[in-house]
């Protein structure tokens, strides 16, 4: 029970992190193998409660501090542009965060994204948990093989601050700056890519 705890509070804090945190499949693999765990479910389903919980804290953050204190009143209407038009597509933003959560891709700029605009955070809570609990089963326990070399030095070294780690925390953060300098009433209503410049 108590390392079940550590796990789930481990993966939360994973989670809450916006950058700079290695991907929580690998970290579930890490675990599954270094600590030679069995039930593999068991250990996909408390990683995807506190991945989901992780995210939504994120999401709620990054409302509060970046949406709150730095972003102008002009990026604000621009970012509720966003909020207007995925309101009336609930369905399709269930299905593109299902379908995201299916694969080991990082989903930290997708949640921040989405916490700018604020939108309902219950939306996007069960297709993620749904899609984070099938591919952590899944990864875990077919990653095994590799993970038994490479998690064990993963743990070891914390090597996973690699050149080519630190380039895709930084595409993150250029996702999101990007995500918030598009024009996305032209982009919906006139169908252009359009940068709109700072005052």
């Amino acid at each position: 029970m108590i390392a079940t705890v550590l796990i789930f509070i481990f993966v939360l804090a994973l989670n809450v992190a916006p950058v700079f945190a290695p991907p929580t499949w690998l970290v579930l693999s890490a675990i599954a193998v270094y600590f030679k765990i069995n039930n593999i479910l068991l250990l996909a389903f408390v990683g995807a409660v506190a991945a989901t919980l992780g995210r939504l804290i994120l999401a709620k953050l990054s409302n509060k501090i970046i949406r709150g204190r730095f972003l102008s009143e002009r990026s604000k209407k621009n970012v509720d542009d966003i909020k207007e038009h995925l309101e009336k597509k609930e369905a399709l933003t269930f299905s593109v965060f299902l379908f995201y959560a299916f694969s080991p891709l990082p989903s930290s700029q997708l949640f921040i994204a989405y916490g700018l605009t604020n939108l309902r955070l219950r939306l996007i809570a069960l297709p993620f948990f749904l899609g984070r609990l099938t591919s952590y089963a899944i990864l875990s326990f077919t990653a095994s093989e590799v993970t038994k070399k490479f998690a064990y030095h993963f743990i070891k070294t914390g090597s996973f601050l690699t050149s080519y780690f630190i380039f895709s925390q930084l595409l993150v953060m250029l996702t999101i700056y990007l995500f918030v300098r598009i024009d996305w009433h032209v982009l919906f209503t006139e169908k252009k890519l359009r940068f709109f410049k700072k005052k």
